[in-house]
């Protein structure tokens, strides 16, 4: 009997630790609007349909970019899977051009939505294209993802990022978990504020955008994008790059469906 017991609970244990494991990928997306056809669509569901929650950057502002999210979800649904997903509002960029949305897409029946997903209000005027948040739950855990694309390097994209360290005490009730296109390695100092936090880096000394041309086999240029979590509340299980480019004929080809690499990681909560 008690074998019996003990073998019960073990399979209680690792039941609920699989509940609260949650695979996340996070990709700048380039232009993801009407420029995309249904090929590449198709081709972005394949790369991403193994994860719970997807965060995309770049989307385009104008409805085509709305358009292109339903487009891909479409897909998503078409694999197996139920998905849902939220597009924000226009950011506060200075022209149209600049300005972009944000998305976020999740399996229905692993993740929660918890209330609406924003746009950050308090630093908006003072960042380009300022987070979207998105409050999710797992089982009885719940964290919120913070969706950011960094204005370009040559515009000291650290002018924006500083203000990060204001957010943990801006949202205390929040398990915050940063992703995106950073446009600056882990290394640079403005994240020194977080890291005193205890917020670490998933990556540290990869590439994540793409070269012009691969040299000597080296086609990633830049260490930009990554995930910035607490490890005393979140467990890092693993993380990485996803090189999608491989697949195709050459960098010219993978450039035309985005100028970075997929990063992903898989958290314990």
């Amino acid at each position: 009997m008690k074998y019996l017991v003990f073998a019960l609970l073990c399979f209680y244990c690792l039941g609920a630790s699989a509940q609260t494991t949650v695979k996340i990928l996070s990709w700048n997306l380039k232009d993801f609007g009407k420029s995309k056809d249904g090929p590449e669509i198709n081709f972005i569901a394949n790369t991403v349909k193994a994860y719970d929650l997807i965060a995309i950057q770049e989307v385009v502002a104008g409805f085509s970019g709305s358009q292109a999210v339903a487009r891909l979800v479409d897909a998503l649904n078409r694999s197996g899977d139920k998905w849902d997903y939220a597009v924000s509002e226009i950011t506060s960029g200075i022209s149209l051009h600049k300005a972009e949305r944000y998305a976020f897409i999740w399996k229905a029946k692993k993740v929660i939505r918890v209330g609406q997903p924003w746009l950050e209000q308090k630093y908006g005027l003072l960042i380009e294209r300022e987070p979207f948040y998105g409050r999710f739950k797992i089982a009885d855990r719940t964290f919120t993802l913070v969706n950011f694309h960094a204005i370009p390097k040559s515009r000291q994209p650290e002018t924006e990022i500083k203000y990060f360290k204001f957010l943990p005490a801006s949202y205390p009730d929040d398990n915050l978990i940063f992703c995106g296109d950073f446009n600056v390695p882990a290394s640079h100092t403005v994240f020194n504020p977080l890291k005193k936090m205890g917020y670490t880096a998933m990556l540290k000394g990869q590439k994540t955008s793409l070269r012009q041309q691969c040299i000597n086999g080296d086609c990633l240029a830049s260490e930009f994008d990554n995930f910035y979590f607490n490890p005393s509340t979140i467990k890092l299980l693993s993380g990485g790059v996803i090189h999608f480019y491989k697949d195709f004929i050459d960098l010219k080809a993978a450039r035309k469906l985005s100028d970075h690499v997929p990063v992903f990681v898989v958290y314990q909560l």
